[in-house]
């Protein structure tokens, strides 16, 4: 496929999913030039590499490629071979789908065609992923996974607040204030040693001083502890005790998805943050 002596340009259009990849090729008249089913392993990179040397791809002008995630090690492999890679958005795949083909039904060989051809007639209106550094990838990678833990740590402690507002209004109460809420580590554990409005009202104050220093609190001890002391000596409506047990050995298993929710996220941060330093631009 020669034209004034230069090759004509050819696209690669690759629709991802979890265990295999669907990948296409098209030239510049839009002409399918292959097809290919790709494993989602190291020997699946292998094929489709060989595949775009096969039809050009070298050094000095690899190939485009698109496909509709940023990410994954197929996308970090490819970015990391030189190749432009373009991320487009699934909207703008179904979009483009529609306006070219009467059937609406998703096939994963013409969506991989679909994303070549974007390349092919539109590839100035999209923009390649930048080539990042190492650690800015793994900078990114780590953010966001921190976004999500946060998001984790959000629904574990809704899910907790609602079932506490059924039989626990105390333990609201107790830090309905506090900046952190339920997720705070005073509250979760106090909440571990009392998760029943019974057993909360049973807590003296030298044990909630005990509680409140094994979760780190070091200033303002004896005033907290008689504070929430004084929350749960109150009257409260309780559902009955055998129904409040049931309910108690329910918030612990909800306490425990926030605990492990909240040092996810704590970790993930933590993490971020030592990355971030590791770059240069950091001051």
């Amino acid at each position: 496929m020669e034209i004034t002596g230069l090759p004509t340009p050819v696209f690669c259009g690759v629709d991802w999913a979890e265990d295999h990849h669907d990948v296409a090729l098209v030239d510049a008249s839009g002409t399918q030039l292959a097809k290919l089913r790709i494993s989602d392993d190291a020997d699946g990179f292998a094929q489709l590499t060989t595949l775009l040397v096969e039809h050009g791809d070298h050094a000095d002008a690899p190939i485009p490629v698109a496909i509709e995630t940023s990410r994954g090690l197929l996308v970090a492999c490819l970015r990391a071979s030189g190749r432009s890679v373009y991320a487009i958005n699934p909207l703008a795949v179904a979009r483009y789908r529609d306006r070219h083909s009467v059937a609406r039904k998703k096939s994963d060989a013409v969506d991989a065609a679909v994303l070549a051809n974007i390349l092919r007639t539109d590839m100035a209106a999209h923009r390649p992923l930048p080539t990042d550094s190492e650690l800015v990838q793994a900078i990114a990678v780590l953010a966001r996974a921190q976004q999500d833990a946060v998001w984790d740590r959000g629904q574990a402690h809704n899910r907790l607040r609602s079932q506490l507002r059924e039989f626990y209004p105390a333990i609201l109460d107790a830090f309905a204030q506090h900046k952190h809420g339920l997720s705070s580590r005073e509250a979760r554990t106090i909440l571990a040693a009392a998760p029943t409005p019974a057993k909360a009202a049973r807590l003296t104050h030298r044990r909630l001083q005990t509680l409140l220093k094994q979760a780190g609190r070091v200033r303002g001890i004896e005033a907290e502890a008689d504070r929430i002391h004084e929350v749960f000596q109150r009257d409260y409506l309780h559902q009955l005790p055998q129904v409040e047990a049931a309910l108690g050995r329910q918030t612990t298993a909800l306490l425990r998805q926030l605990n492990t929710a909240c040092q996810n996220a704590d970790d993930l941060e933590e993490a971020t943050a030592q990355a971030f330093e590791e770059h240069p631009d950091a001051e």
